[in-house]
């Protein structure tokens, strides 16, 4: 008897569309759970090579909370590349100009710094009210506990 394991091709993939409610939410706890949607974890036909995530409409980002002092000792930091080039962005500040910049930038610290972690972080659609252009996709409403269950 002979076993063999059947890969999924890129042509056989089916994306779904998720609405999540970042209300009341964590921001490292929503990342995580929206990460492994964005990279497909979440279906039993993951595979490493290939970019078999769902797409994740956020609303509410505006209504996201940290634990702790985190709120007053995080900083968002980049370097430009030149000498003194190095750029500090309070959290406060940051989610102050632009709510979906924290959620957008904790999501995409955790996904692979690869092609395929460019083209999952491109599937995810924020937005800072409860309001969204995406109807017309039908999005399933996910709760963030559904996928650590694996009710996705």
């Amino acid at each position: 008897m002979k076993f063999t394991t059947t890969l999924m091709r890129q042509k056989e993939l089916k994306r779904e569309w998720y609405l999540i409610d970042a209300s009341n939410a964590t921001v490292g706890r929503l990342a995580t759970r929206v990460a492994t949607v964005l990279m497909g974890k979440h279906k039993p036909t993951y595979v490493t090579y290939l970019d078999c995530g769902d797409n994740v409409i956020i609303v509410n980002c505006s209504k996201v909370r940290l634990t702790g002092d985190k709120a007053q000792t995080r900083v968002y930091k980049r370097y430009s590349g030149y000498m003194s080039g190095e750029k500090e962005l309070p959290y406060a500040r940051a989610f102050e100009r632009d709510p979906t910049f924290v959620v957008r930038e904790s999501v995409r610290r955790m996904l692979p710094k690869t092609n395929l972690g460019r083209l999952a972080i491109r599937k995810l659609k924020l937005y800072e009210g409860a309001e969204h252009p995406h109807k017309i996709q039908s999005p399933k409403v996910m709760k963030l506990t559904d996928i650590r269950k694996g009710r996705v």
